[in-house]
């Protein structure tokens, strides 16, 4: 039964997984500032990034099935504790090694994501559940946002640390409440954490996106960057036979291979290669001196203020997602949302010499964020199984990472292959990201139309199948195929 305290719940939900989102690209913009301060070099600034995502990577769908099993509250209450030291750390860090390890504390956090959405599952009314989860990621989208455009005023009215510090007294009142007033769990899966299953899931990911992270640095050539790669597909494949085996899996593979579900995760991760590459390329795009023959010089301040559109649209279209999803689907507002970006990126491809297209092409993705983050979420959450919703979310959010770091990793070849004397990328080095990105977030259009129509009148929050279900959902699918 849905608990009274629903709305306090939400906000303490939204203002957790908003923190989160917002330290992931905080400090992006501030990167240099950091380098100058901690006295450190450009590529061992860049692991203050790295560590972040490789730990967000591993703890997300891990500590999403820890919720599952021990209680969602009681693991949200131990995360939120954990960013609240990963930030005070951080805020404190006397040398660039504190501050890397702080980011990796940090990065526990990505579990906020998988966590929130199954409290909400379980506390909201089942008519109320679509939509709570529509505006909690608008709220995770617009985090994203925000860290964007607040790190540069942040950076010049105060200093770097204060991209800590105002995090820790939100953070701190947040784990309060939630300790306070959020209810716990009424339901549980059965079995226990496969600690093997994590391990060589950690290995993987690990092995995946590290190289992918350095490879500009390291060289895409390089021993490492190979002998990563081969160790991730062979730990990968490890993975999936611990995981097939397992009483206990700790992600459940026939969940993953419901229609609904394996086509949802290939949308995000195509669409998390767009998002997360505008996110990272398009500031620097625009902080790029004339002199370079395109770019506008503008300020960090003046680059974020130039991605508010993003921001607004984002979020508005988050929460317009919960009141058009009863009526056209979660399908279509994925579809769309998908679509948005790929017409934001083919714009940014031919036109982007005036500051007002840069803005509004900024819109228009954002537009397009708000729809894709909102729908992905609801489809999930309502094809799963209730003790599946924390590891099926964590990893629908893990592999839209993966699609943001193979997605910065091809458009950072793009751009930085060829420079000019002056150090400064081409033109075109943008030109052809910018063109790749909007086939990338085409062909997620083209994911989402294979995602199956959910049945008309079915609420998002209503119980879903149990596990013997989910396989004979599988057979019946299998049968289907091949007729």
């Amino acid at each position: 039964m849905p608990r009274k305290s629903t709305r306090l719940t939400f906000a303490v939900l939204a203002t957790g997984a908003g923190v989160f989102s917002m330290l992931q690209s905080l400090i992006a913009p501030a990167l240099p500032t950091v380098q100058h301060a901690l006295h450190t070099s450009q590529s061992t600034a860049t692991w203050v990034m790295t560590a972040y995502l490789l730990s967000a990577s591993v703890f997300t769908p891990i500590l999403g099935r820890v919720g599952d099993l021990v209680g969602r509250k009681r693991t949200l209450v131990a995360v939120l504790l954990t960013v609240l030291a990963g930030c005070v750390l951080a805020a404190l860090a006397p040398n660039i090694i504190v501050l890397i390890i702080a980011r990796a504390i940090q990065g526990a956090g990505g579990a906020l994501f998988p966590l929130s959405f199954g409290i909400i599952r379980d506390e909201f009314a089942p008519a109320k559940v679509s939509g709570s989860i529509s505006n909690l990621s608008a709220v995770i989208a617009a985090g994203g946002g925000v860290g964007i455009v607040a790190a540069g005023p942040i950076v010049s009215a105060l200093d770097y640390r204060w991209l800590f510090w105002i995090p820790v007294v939100v953070v701190a009142i947040t784990t309060l409440i939630a300790f306070r007033y959020v209810p716990e769990s009424p339901h549980r899966a059965e079995g226990r954490v496969n600690w093997l299953g994590a391990v060589l899931l950690s290995a993987w990911l690990v092995a995946l996106l590290l190289p992918l992270s350095q490879a500009t640095q390291w060289g895409w050539g390089s021993a490492r960057v190979i002998g990563l790669f081969v160790a991730g597909v062979v730990f990968f494949m490890l993975w999936l036979l611990a995981e097939a085996r397992s009483r206990s899996p700790l992600i459940d593979l026939q969940v993953m291979r419901l229609p609904s579900v394996w086509t949802t995760n290939t949308a995000a991760l195509l669409f998390g290669a767009g998002m997360y590459s505008i996110w990272s390329f398009l500031p620097g795009f625009v902080q790029t001196p004339r002199a370079a023959g395109y770019g506008f010089g503008a300020s960090v301040t003046a680059s974020g203020l130039l991605m508010l559109p993003m921001l607004v649209a984002m979020f508005f279209s988050g929460v317009l997602t919960g009141r058009l999803e009863p009526v056209v689907g979660a399908k279509t507002l994925l579809t769309g949302g998908a679509a948005f970006g790929a017409v934001a990126c083919a714009i940014l491809t031919f036109w982007h010499d005036q500051q007002w297209q840069v803005a509004l092409v900024s819109g228009v993705f954002g537009f397009g964020i708000g729809l894709a983050f909102a729908s992905m979420a609801n489809l999930i959450v309502g094809s799963v199984p209730a003790e599946q919703t924390g590891a099926a979310t964590g990893m629908n959010a893990n592999i839209r990472t993966i699609g943001g770091s193979i997605g910065a990793a091809v458009t950072s070849v793009l751009v930085t292959g060829r420079l000019q004397p002056s150090g400064l990328p081409y033109a075109s080095g943008y030109t052809h990201g910018f063109g790749v990105l909007a086939l990338l977030c085409f062909a997620a259009a083209l994911a989402a139309l294979l995602v199956p129509a959910r049945r008309a009148g079915r609420a998002t929050g209503a119980p879903r199948a149990s596990g013997a279900q989910v396989g004979a959902q599988l057979e019946t699918a299998d049968q289907s195929a091949r007729r």
